[in-house]
């Protein structure tokens, strides 16, 4: 049967092909890398305390330890209520069936207070220099009314960069020497990068080790960016590349997205990958990504002299609410008809 509003898929390097699917309802499932496989597993069941009140809450997102082979560790990003909150929680996986995690096992990193039910971000993944990176929305509501993107006393609206493995004083969780604020005073040092409204998905370039957001707008404006470390990249001051609230002040620079794109072309974007695989040379560096509503997906490539070449590659109309990226660099759709696509060229007829 078809998943429940899959919002996430990714594999562990651990060796046995698997896949891990998350349902926003709070169930994560694992199948094998295989068309024609069973019926997928439950590997963790959490809807008795995921808060789904809003369209936008639930289970969002999972990443895989970099060393989950050896220690069986993976990381989970949901949404609780009662008070409203996002949690981020460590789990292990059983040591009886590796295709069941232990739900006894949850270590709470952080949690954050949510004032609204919509933009909670989501996207948890490692880097390629191990740490792990977590994108928060801006809390929600319309136009960041408490101004949290902009604020660096907040994690919303912001990108947030942690070391599980070792402690930063009593923090469940290690502070990175070189994330940009350890040394500012007031300036939550978690931060890697703020002035972003909701990156409810972003990618790592295996290949250059960029950071890749598609940044979800407001009223007007979608925006692909890539992630820089310090960076402010404009919301509220901005959406896209265009004034929203009015100019900020002197001194502040702001980081202007790769692309962005208007309410003809769609309405929320979602962020996909570089594409690094095999099956599709011509490409070979193409950032792929779609709009969540129109269901378009496009692909960008940055040319050496910083030009933009950028098109169509799909137009059709279901939601595409994620991309997922296999150990060999494929490309699949996570699509809210429940199904999951792999990326394939279509020969002519």
């Amino acid at each position: 049967p078809p998943f429940e509003r899959p919002v996430w898929m990714t594999q562990p390097n651990d060796g046995t092909g698997r896949f891990f699917v998350v349902e926003q309802i709070g169930r994560i499932h694992v199948f094998a890398n295989d068309r024609n496989a069973a019926p997928s597993k439950l590997f963790l069941d959490l809807t008795g305390q995921t808060g789904v009140v809003h369209n936008e809450e639930g289970l969002l997102c999972m990443a895989f330890h970099p060393d989950y082979k050896k220690n069986g560790k993976f990381y989970v990003y949901y949404c609780v209520q009662k008070p409203r909150r996002t949690i981020l929680s460590e789990f292990q996986a059983s040591q009886a069936d590796p295709n069941k995690a232990d739900p006894t096992s949850e270590r709470i990193l952080f949690q954050v207070e949510q004032p609204y039910g919509n933009h909670k971000g989501s996207t948890t993944l490692f880097g390629p220099d191990g740490f792990l990176y977590v994108s928060l929305g801006d809390g929600g509501n319309a136009g960041d009314p408490h101004d949290n993107a902009q604020n660096l006393r907040s994690p919303l609206g912001k990108i947030l960069r942690i070391d599980v493995n070792s402690r930063t004083g009593g923090k469940p969780y290690g502070i990175p020497l070189d994330n940009p604020f350890v040394t500012k005073t007031g300036a939550m040092p978690e931060i890697w990068a703020y002035g972003l409204r909701n990156v409810w998905r972003m990618s790592f370039d295996r290949a250059t080790g960029e950071l890749w957001a598609g940044d979800v707008g407001q009223d007007a404006w979608e925006e692909v960016d890539i992630i820089v470390k310090g960076g402010n990249y404009g919301w509220n001051y901005r959406e896209g590349k265009h004034e929203f609230k009015g100019k900020p002040p002197a001194g502040i620079q702001l980081i202007d997205p790769v692309y962005d794109y208007g309410r003809g072309s769609g309405v929320s974007v979602t962020g996909g990958y570089v594409y690094r695989g095999k099956k599709l040379p011509e490409f070979e560096g193409v950032y792929v990504f779609a709009d969540y509503v129109m269901g378009t997906v496009w692909g960008i490539r940055i040319l050496p002299n910083k030009t933009l070449q950028y098109r169509e590659i799909l137009r059709q109309p279901k939601n595409i609410a994620s991309f997922a990226e296999d150990l060999d660099g494929e490309l699949y759709l996570v699509a809210f008809d429940g199904r999951i696509y792999e990326m394939e060229v279509t020969p002519p007829k």
